[in-house]
């Protein structure tokens, strides 16, 4: 599939330094090593040597002598981060001993890596919640400059090329915040177009308001929502390309577009589609995915200020390659 060889080929051009908090796990080790052979990054894993070294053995690995291994019961820089994060935490009272216990947990210790500038990104979910894995995130590296929350976007690849961005969108929010002020939707769009660029490869992101009104052809406050959330995006980031409300064929279909929102820039062009709420966007990239047979890569995580990506507890090797790939192109236009 072109797009992932793109995607593939741009994190190998500017290797970034990927944490995987979850190294004991079969899965990962065997995408760790996967990534190390392809030249994918450069990766940090966290775990107990003799459990890593065991799996290498069993698992006939070839290349994981290549990755930094750290033990975070046996860390010569425990007592560093440990100051780093109750500093951090020091006005919601957490103490040094506090601290010192939590540099044990490697969800904590691969974010206090990245912290303190010694990795660039992290990814955890086969074996944790998502709130395991945001969690540390937002106590420790934060939202980027300028956002309040994070979201979920989804990769849509698809058959019917006429769509989007040669058959490629992105979509969010599927997977965090259930209930969308009109801040945080513009918020999503802000963060669904850098996802766009840095993802998935779209030079120019169209994006798209959802909603089930097109240019006032209903009235309900919902509505106004997806109306507000589109005029702050525009206020607070001009540069974007963006209109709404929209239906999703007025989004997507230029004759529908043309018919319904007549001189609408984005209308029947859109590649970036930012649902209303948590259940519509989730919905609706699963039935996309399961009746239109599109391929789905994600959700990827977006707002924080240096990436960490959350896999499911289903994932394969395949997928946690892949979201090294996705995480070291996030990580490269953090840096931008």
């Amino acid at each position: 599939m072109e797009i992932l060889e793109n995607l593939i080929a741009r994190a190998r051009s500017n290797r970034q330094r990927i944490v995987l908090p979850e190294a004991e796990e079969e899965r990962t080790i065997k995408a760790a090593d996967k990534a190390l052979a392809d030249g994918l990054a450069d990766i940090v894993l966290i775990g107990n040597p003799n459990v890593i070294q065991k799996h290498v053995e069993n698992f006939g690995l070839t290349h994981i002598s290549a990755a930094t291994i750290i033990d975070p019961e046996n860390n010569p820089k425990s007592e560093e981060y440990a100051q780093l994060l109750q500093k951090l935490r020091e006005k919601k009272g957490m103490t040094i001993e506090q601290a010192r216990e939590l540099v044990k947990n490697p969800l904590y210790l691969g974010c206090l890596i990245i912290k303190s500038g010694d990795a660039d990104g992290q990814i955890s979910g086969a074996l944790s919640t998502t709130g395991e894995t945001l969690r540390p995130a937002l106590q420790i590296i934060k939202c980027a400059p300028g956002i309040t929350c994070v979201s979920g976007a989804m990769l849509l690849i698809t058959q019917a090329q006429e769509y989007g961005d040669n058959g490629v969108l992105v979509m969010s929010d599927v997977a965090v915040t259930p209930m969308p002020t009109s801040e945080q939707l513009a918020q999503f769009a802000y963060c669904t177009a850098q996802t766009a660029q840095a993802v998935a490869g779209i030079e120019q992101p169209r994006i798209a308001m959802l909603s089930f009104s097109t240019k006032g052809s209903a009235k309900h406050e919902v509505v106004d929502k997806v109306v507000e959330a589109a005029q702050i995006a525009k206020t607070t980031w001009p540069e974007l390309n963006i209109d709404g409300e929209l239906q999703a064929d007025a989004a997507l279909v230029p004759s529908v577009g043309e018919k319904k929102a007549k001189g609408s820039p984005i209308a029947g062009h859109a590649n970036v589609l930012i649902a209303p709420n948590l259940e519509v966007g989730n919905i609706g990239y699963k039935l996309v995915q399961r009746l239109g047979g599109a391929v789905a890569i994600g959700p990827i995580l977006q707002g924080i200020a240096r990436p960490v990506n959350d896999l499911s507890r289903g994932c394969s090797v395949d997928d946690i390659y892949y979201m090294i790939a996705i995480t070291s192109c996030q990580a490269q236009a953090a840096k931008q």
